[in-house]
């Protein structure tokens, strides 16, 4: 096992059980090459890391802005975001402390991101075992929360759905539709194709780990044929 004091440091934190922070850094893949090791991978904590996340980010936002509910919801989703865990656990160096097989550790793009998203919801879900829940809202504020200035400089959080649903609605007065149109992969590894029509016909289709990140990859893409200017 690697030695991962020096990444602990590194995140200013200080864990009772060693053993949850070094899960917490565990992939799935991992566990393949090495069968004998006596911890679990990461995904229960990162089931457990993305309902602190999202009570964290709402309690935030709640307390600190004084727009309605589906604004709040926007900001909250530019946040908790793949891409957005992404940039941050890459920015903290996660990539050096990751345990994957020698398959994954050459992964790249789109199938990187996830990992460290993963990995950070996971990490999150062990300080808040271990530390509780006042821990795991100081790391949120000290690495995640500063990243809102810019999604709010930048308008990031606008919603790619809602963008296109109000184009659609005021140029041709009808709602896109979402559909499922195929499933694929292991129970933990899921991959979602998802269709967005107008009316009958297809426009575009999106891929995401869940069907929320596939219907906003087919919202991108519908945006950018701009068919409807």
């Amino acid at each position: 096992m690697k030695n991962l004091s020096t990444f602990e440091k590194k995140l200013n934190l200080k864990f009772k059980n060693k053993d949850l922070f070094y899960q917490a850094l565990i992939h799935r893949s991992y566990l393949n090459e090495h069968p004998t090791l006596k911890l679990g991978h990461n995904e229960r904590l990162e089931f457990l890391g993305d309902a602190v996340l999202e009570l964290i980010i709402t309690k935030f936002l709640f307390q600190n802005f004084k727009q309605e509910e589906g604004q709040l919801t926007r900001f909250r989703a530019s946040l908790v975001n793949t891409k957005t865990l992404a940039q941050v656990a890459k920015k903290l160096k996660f990539n050096n402390y990751i345990f994957l097989s020698k398959g994954e550790i050459k992964s790249k793009g789109k199938a990187r991101e996830v990992i460290l998203a993963n990995t950070f919801e996971a990490l999150l879900g062990s300080i808040y075992l271990d530390q509780g829940f006042g821990q795991a809202e100081k790391f949120i504020h000290q690495h995640l929360i500063p990243v809102l200035d810019d999604i709010l400089k930048n308008e990031s959080y606008r919603d790619p759905k809602s963008e296109f649903q109000e184009l659609i609605q005021n140029k041709l007065k009808i709602t896109p539709t979402y559909k499922l149109i195929q499933e694929s992969g292991l129970d933990h590894a899921k991959k979602f194709t998802i269709g967005v029509f107008l009316n009958q016909k297809l426009i575009a289709k999106g891929i995401g780990k869940n069907k929320h990140d596939a219907e906003t990859e087919a919202a991108k893409k519908a945006l950018k044929k701009k068919l409807y200017i």
